[in-house]
């Protein structure tokens, strides 16, 4: 990379006037600016935006950590995250978790080491204490992307992912259902716990049995689900009704390939629900059940509030819940036949 000087050379002026230039001081000539401009382009040189950065209190860039990139979920937050931190002059230092607490805290203490001026933060396990200690002393704004931490310095914006679970058991046990399993994700992180919270909530209210066999919480991989299904399924006496409450593709298409390999017909045989919608479970036959929300504006939301902490538009930290809205399709629209009687 060309250096300083050379552009001094080449512009025939000293290394301090091409400081000058680049940092743009006042009171330099416009015949001097031209030339050492002219010199930039010629050699190519470019500049240290960290290093400048550094000196003047910013780096412009924001660390982002992720729970999962290979969540396709994740994956379109990442991308509205960055287009709109674009916009704004900032760029993006993203750090993946691979569904590991550990690979959180590490992340964490990587970003702040590379000064980071904010970070948007959808961790893998939000009730780690030590992550939660750490997030605690960062002296850089935060905001929780659909994970949740009790701290005064923390914003968020969230999901209401309870409300949608708990309209899906509502409709699930007016349909006839009264056996209800839940492959979900790792209840350490906020959307799984809310969703199976809602679930049970409901499931108790209405009194129905709660079994501890039908609650499986994991990585969404496709083998993850189809592992979990066959235990479930292997039950002596299976469920009628099965809850995907992982928002991972793969865990969906876990579960429907073991279906199909047992012969197991959605919406005659058994009826499913997944917690994410998207093209999969619409285009699927029959279509399934699913939650529906709005994954653009909950992106835009993060990067914009962390952009209003930096401005100092904003000092307070917030929450924002956005809702959720349970979309009925063919998978389970229809009533469970009532038991014989003997």
């Amino acid at each position: 990379m060309a250096t300083i000087r050379e552009v001094a050379d080449k512009a025939g002026v000293a290394p301090a006037s091409v400081t000058r230039v680049l940092g743009g001081y006042p009171n330099v000539s416009d015949e001097l600016r031209e030339r050492v401009l002219t010199a930039v382009r010629e050699v190519g040189y470019e500049p240290d935006l960290v290093a400048a950065g550094l000196r003047r209190g910013y780096t412009k860039t924001i660390g982002m950590i992720v729970n999962d990139i290979l969540n396709p979920v994740v994956a379109q937050m990442v991308d509205v995250v960055e287009d709109e931190l674009r916009v704004a002059g900032y760029g993006v230092i993203l750090a993946n978790s691979n569904g590991q607490s550990a690979h959180d805290l590490v992340n964490l203490r990587l970003l702040h080491q590379r000064r980071v001026d904010g970070l948007i933060a959808s961790v893998a396990d939000d009730t780690n204490p030590d992550l939660i200690a750490t997030m605690a002393g960062l002296p850089i704004p935060v905001v929780l992307l659909d994970r949740q931490i009790e701290l005064e310095n923390l914003s968020a914006v969230l999901s209401d992912h309870r409300y949608s679970a708990r309209a899906l058991a509502n409709h699930l046990i007016d349909h006839g259902h009264r056996q209800i399993a839940i492959i979900s994700g790792a209840t350490s992180a906020y959307p799984s716990r809310e969703r199976v919270t809602g679930v049970l909530d409901v499931m108790r209210e209405r009194g129905l049995p709660v079994r501890p066999e039908f609650q499986v919480s994991g990585r969404g991989s496709e083998e993850f689900a189809s592992r979990s299904l066959s235990s479930i399924m292997d039950q002596p006496e299976p469920p009628t009704a099965i809850i995907i409450g992982n928002g991972n593709t793969a865990a969906l298409v876990g579960v429907l390939h073991e279906l199909r390999r047992r012969g197991v017909q959605i919406g005659v045989d058994i009826a499913i629900a997944a917690a994410e919608d998207g093209p999969l479970v619409s285009l699927y036959t029959p279509a399934i059940t699913a939650v529906e929300r709005d994954i653009i504006d909950l992106g835009r939301r993060a990067a914009r509030m962390v952009l209003a902490q930096l401005a100092k538009d904003t000092l307070r930290a917030q929450t924002i819940v956005l809702p959720t809205r349970l979309v009925i399709r063919e998978s389970t629209d229809w009533t469970l036949p009532a038991p014989a009687l003997h």
